[in-house]
C-alpha cells in the first residue's frame, strides 16, 4: 500500500503550480513584450520613429510585430480606410508597401509641423538596397478618449522609387 501524505500532495501541487506559472509566464511574455502603446508623450517624430523601428524588425520576436506596432499608432481616420487589422496587413504585404518589412535603413525628415500636423520626408532602404520615398504625415487626436492629445499617423503616401544602387 503506498503512504502518501498531505505535505508531500502538497507539495506536488505548488510545484506543479510553479512550473505552470513559468511556463505561462515564458509563452506570453514576447505577446505583450515591445508593443508600444500610443499616449501623450510621444512627439509626432517619435511615432513615424517607433512605427518604423517596428517594420524594419516586423518579425524580430513575434510575427509581424512591426506591422502590429504600426497599426497602434494609425488614426481613427486612417484605420477607417485601411482596416480593420487583417486588411491593413494585407496591404502593408501588398506589391505597395512590401518594401517597408525588413527594410535595412531609414531616414526622417521633418517637412512641416504645427501643433496639429507633422509632415515628414521618409526615405528607406530596402532589402534589395533600392531606395524609396514616402511622405509621412502625423495628426494630433483631438476628440475626447483614450487617444486624446496623441500623435497619430493619417497617412502614408505611395512609395517613389529612387536610384538603386546595383
Amino acid at each position: 500500500m503506498l503512504d502518501v501524505s498531505n505535505s508531500d500532495v502538497n507539495f506536488n501541487i505548488i510545484v506543479k503550480f510553479i512550473k505552470f506559472i513559468i511556463i505561462f509566464i515564458c509563452l506570453t511574455y514576447p505577446l505583450q513584450a515591445e508593443v508600444i502603446k500610443p499616449n501623450q508623450s510621444i512627439l509626432p517624430d517619435q511615432v513615424v520613429k517607433i512605427q518604423l523601428t517596428g517594420l524594419m524588425n516586423n518579425n524580430s520576436n513575434l510575427k509581424d510585430k512591426g506591422i502590429v506596432q504600426t497599426w497602434e499608432f494609425a488614426h481613427p481616420k486612417n484605420r477607417y480606410f485601411t482596416g480593420p487589422y487583417d486588411k491593413f496587413k494585407e496591404m502593408i504585404k501588398g506589391e505597395s508597401y512590401n518594401m517597408l518589412l525588413n527594410h535595412l535603413d531609414h531616414e526622417i525628415e521633418e517637412v512641416f509641423k504645427n501643433d496639429e500636423l507633422a509632415v515628414y520626408e521618409v526615405i528607406i532602404m530596402d532589402n534589395d538596397k533600392n531606395y524609396y520615398k514616402f511622405k509621412w504625415q502625423v495628426e494630433k487626436y483631438i476628440k475626447n478618449g483614450p487617444l486624446k492629445d496623441c500623435w497619430l499617423t493619417t497617412a502614408v503616401s505611395q512609395p517613389i522609387p529612387l536610384t538603386d544602387t546595383a
